[in-house]
């Protein structure tokens, strides 16, 4: 019997700006990879969403990035390895802490934007953001972008670790996503997201844009919530994979 997690980004509104519809989005996924404050969401947005997901029994991930609000975490920063480090310890500590204190416990991380790509691409660099995550909080599963360094990074690390996918993003034939710049880049038709997943789940392979299938470990698929068809892609995804006798469950790891 094959099972699969369902994930999406949230809790990433800010004052008085609001993003997403993670309300709905909560009744469909498994898993809410929850902002903490670097590319977006505040401590106000963070106890909502928590309480949010833990209504809906949804599994509560840390979700840190790179310390841009106006560019909502997708331009490349480099920093000096400790800093970098520190940002993702400041970000996984006001998670954990602000959880602990309305009654949740997180359960996984998972990189955001620019940091998770640059992550996926540097092994060095993704090793180095799950050790300062790992130093707060030890116990989270780390959600990786399936076979690229991020993977390769927890493996030699040992640590728990489960593989993801995404459904509204195009794939390059070294199982990076293809830069949100190129045309295609982003997927916004749910009609094609759904079958497309389904096919990926049950070949359990990456399909890239030319067709190549790299074999991959599929726990998770990632479901944007900050798209207008946000919520059209995640039921699509979801009906097509019920349809081939997939359970939707949340993930357990690996080591």
């Amino acid at each position: 019997m094959t099972q699969v997690d369902l994930n999406a980004d949230m809790g990433e509104s800010f004052g008085l700006w609001k993003m997403g519809n993670d309300a709905e989005l909560l009744k469909i996924i498994t898993s809410a990879n929850i902002a903490c404050g670097g590319h977006a969401g505040d401590p106000d947005v963070m106890e909502k969403t928590f309480s949010l997901a833990a209504a809906n029994d949804v599994g509560l991930g840390v979700h840190p990035g790179f310390a841009d609000i106006a560019g909502f975490g997708r331009f490349r920063m480099h920093l000096p390895i400790g800093t970098l480090q520190n940002m993702v310890r400041y970000q996984v500590a006001a998670h954990v802490g602000m959880a602990r204190a309305f009654g949740h416990e997180p359960r996984h991380l998972k990189l955001h934007g620019a940091l998770a790509n640059m992550c996926s691409e540097d092994e060095a660099m993704a090793s180095a953001c799950y050790e300062a995550a790992l130093s707060v909080a030890p116990d989270l599963i780390v959600m990786v972008l399936a076979m690229t360094a991020q993977q390769t990074a927890v493996k030699k690390l040992g640590c728990n670790w489960a593989g993801e996918i995404f459904a509204d993003r195009a794939y390059n034939d070294d199982a990076t996503l293809v830069d949100r710049s190129k045309p295609g880049a982003v997927i916004h038709d749910a009609d094609r997201a759904g079958p497309r997943i389904a096919e990926m789940v049950r070949e359990q392979a990456i399909i890239t844009e030319s067709g190549k299938k790299i074999p991959a470990q599929i726990d998770t698929i990632c479901m944007h919530g900050d798209t207008p068809e946000a919520l059209q892609i995640a039921r699509s995804v979801r009906t097509a994979l019920e349809a081939d006798g997939v359970v939707i469950k949340a993930f357990e790891g690996h080591r």
